[in-house]
């Protein structure tokens, strides 16, 4: 590579998303309605889970760690993109940017991790019920959350190191509304075979095994539904379970159809980004308080409150 196709950057551009002209006021509120729901719904659903006692079980506790990585994630992207609508302004710092990808992959990263452990707490509470209390005891929910925390930085830190030992070139234009590390590696002037290896070894591995944790529960909770097949049983199950299938379907879903079945890798690639960042985690707070029994009380709890003080 010739020394002048090579630089040390200081700021990339994002180039956003593909807004047809005059149209950028209208994505503008759209875009900030979703995320100002995002924070206030997970918020509630954090705040519910404080305040009544009846949530103090493993299941909600997960929930509440969930909703916290679901603010996170949606707070590292949404904000600068809202920003670079109304200024016009499509230049982030590189540390601007490594700190956005560096956050970004942390908290993607743990709610894959707590999306696999609360299906576990489901596959403890439906095949092993009477031991459910001895089982799942607070320090292994404890212990389950910080090993979440745990994997998610170190892998986030293995790929955020070897991006920053890139050199990257002139062209310092990134297709997209965030930092993302496939683009950036694109933009790399130097050898990215040890960055791809890690992607597709590594951060493929920490993927799969959740997904594996959570298809397994399933197939065996599944397993023993079949095994004394009630109606009674069955509708107890889908009430205990249903909330958090639907988040998996809605994270998973998306992710198998956007990648493996859009035709072009930029607009797919988008597309994704915009569904985990945007509206993936405005709609969880949804799921869980309208499919949810114990949430809408104690929501009717804190409203009923609400109401007696104003008396």
């Amino acid at each position: 590579m010739r020394p002048e196709n090579q630089s040390s950057v200081s700021q990339f551009l994002l180039l956003g998303l593909p807004i047809p002209p005059g149209q950028q006021d209208v994505f503008f509120t759209l875009f900030l309605g979703m995320y100002l729901t995002t924070v206030l719904g997970n918020l509630l659903i954090i705040l519910l889970i404080r305040l009544d006692s009846s949530l103090h079980t493993p299941m909600y506790f997960f929930l509440s760690h969930l909703a916290f990585s679901d603010i996170s994630l949606s707070s590292v992207i949404v904000p600068k993109m809202l920003i670079n609508m109304q200024t016009q302004q499509q230049s982030i710092s590189y540390v601007g940017c490594i700190s956005q990808l560096y956050f970004f992959i942390l908290f993607a990263g743990l709610d894959n991790f707590l999306l696999a452990v609360m299906a576990y707490d489901r596959y403890v509470a439906i095949c092993h019920p009477l031991h459910y209390t001895t089982i799942m005891r607070e320090g292994l929910c404890v212990l389950l959350v910080a090993g979440s925390w745990i994997l998610s930085c170190v892998h986030d830190l293995l790929h955020t190191l070897l991006l920053v030992r890139l050199s990257f070139s002139a062209n310092n234009t990134i297709p997209h509304f965030y930092c993302d590390l496939a683009a950036l590696l694109k933009l790399s002037c130097s050898d990215v075979s040890l960055n791809k290896l890690m992607i597709f070894t590594e951060a493929g591995m920490l993927f799969f095994l959740p997904f594996g944790v959570i298809l397994g529960s399933y197939i065996r909770i599944g397993t023993i539904m079949l095994r004394v097949p009630s109606a009674k049983r069955l509708f107890k199950t889908f009430s205990t379970c249903g909330s958090h299938l639907s988040v998996v379907f809605l994270y998973y879903g998306t992710a198998t159809g956007v990648y493996f079945f859009s035709s072009s890798w930029g607009s797919k690639d988008i597309i994704a980004s915009v569904m985990y960042a945007v509206v993936t985690p405005m709609l969880n707070p949804f799921i869980y308080s309208l499919r949810n029994r114990d949430i809408k009380q104690a929501l009717q709890m804190c409203v009923n409150r609400v109401k007696f003080f104003k008396q």
